[in-house]
């Protein structure tokens, strides 16, 4: 790490017995380790944060980029037709619809599917 191998290590070891005593050394040795342990959390915590930052902006260009380029649309926009689906047909519009289902944000619904209306009511339920 610092260019410090065993026989340094050691050398350290030994002053610090000599300076701060037998008696001291391992409750300084344990809040030491509890220090280096907290400093270790709170990098990693800092450097969980701005991984995550990153990867946001990262998402946010990629989103804008493909929104720029018109392969993604907004959700609140929806083109039932766009020009390249009709491009080189000569069907209109209601005729190509009538044989795709038409994708929207919420779900896909069929266009060649009737509605269903709520005006038609069974006999057994018309009492009147």
């Amino acid at each position: 790490m610092f260019g410090i191998g065993f026989p340094e290590l050691l050398l350290i070891a030994v002053i610090a017995l000599v300076v701060i005593g037998p008696k001291r050394l391992p409750d300084l040795a344990k809040a030491l380790g509890r220090g280096f342990a907290e400093f270790r959390r709170a990098t990693d915590e800092l450097k969980q944060t701005f991984e995550e930052e990153a990867r946001a902006a990262r998402s946010q260009e990629l989103r804008q980029k493909l929104l720029d380029e018109g392969k993604i649309r907004p959700p609140d926009t929806f083109d039932p037709y766009p020009a390249e689906a009709n491009a080189g047909t000569e069907s209109s519009p209601a005729e190509t619809a009538s044989s795709q289902p038409v994708v929207t944000a919420d779900a896909t619904v069929d266009v060649a599917a009737p509605a269903a209306t709520t005006d038609t009511a069974r006999p057994e339920q018309k009492h009147g």
